[in-house]
């Protein structure tokens, strides 16, 4: 089961009611951890709207996760 560190941006943030976290995890991808959290945060937006990282690289969906990864989920820039 893989540990990985967490950073929440955003809406995200404000959903989550933190920064950042460490998680162990029965997710094998980020696309499955991202819909673990949904449910144990109730994060409303929709994968298709974000963006994911994987240790400050951009990422598949569907890459495997690893012990010690540290994953960003990167919400819509809302601006002007």
């Amino acid at each position: 089961m893989p540990r990985v560190r967490l950073q929440y941006f955003a809406l995200l943030r404000e959903e989550a009611g933190r920064q950042s976290e460490t998680v162990d995890t029965a997710a094998a991808t980020p696309a499955d951890l991202y819909a673990e959290l949904a449910a144990r945060h109730g994060f409303r937006l929709p994968v298709a709207q974000l963006r994911v990282a994987v240790n400050a690289a951009f990422s598949d969906w569907d890459r495997p996760l690893r012990d010690g990864d540290e994953v960003v989920f990167i919400p819509p820039v809302a601006g002007g």
